[in-house]
């Protein structure tokens, strides 16, 4: 398992339509993914809206297979006057989830946003 949060934020099945040429998934669909499961998580620790940024980093691992489902973790890695960054990791369940693989990684970054989508200050958790 990953030693991001225990409960995934996302989980989905890609489909047919999410497959390229060599018989796995795009990997935009996958970014795409991780791009949704990082901005709730940066949601909610900026308490409001976010945007993505930037990713800072990014790794595929290993292929995403049709009926493959997706766990999609992810967890403020840390945080800036406007701006937190999102570490996420992507595991695949395989073979009716009797195989778990970690297939992709990485870092976004977001930007807290205010009522005029500006840049807005991160609260201090405390």
């Amino acid at each position: 398992m990953t030693d991001l949060e225990r409960a995934p934020i996302l989980r989905v099945m890609p489909g047919p339509a999410d497959i390229n040429a060599n018989g796995h998934i795009f990997g935009g669909w996958v970014l795409s993914q991780m791009d949704i499961a990082a901005g709730i998580v940066a949601s909610r620790r900026a308490k409001g809206p976010v945007a993505t940024v930037a990713i800072e980093a990014m790794k595929f691992l290993a292929p995403i297979h049709l009926r493959d489902l997706i766990s999609v973790y992810a967890a403020v890695e840390r945080v800036g006057r406007t701006s937190m960054a999102v570490r996420i990791e992507v595991v695949a369940q395989r073979d009716l989830g009797a195989t778990e693989v970690k297939v992709t990684e990485g870092v976004f970054t977001f930007v807290a946003l205010d009522a005029n989508h500006r840049p807005r200050q991160v609260e201090i958790e405390g």
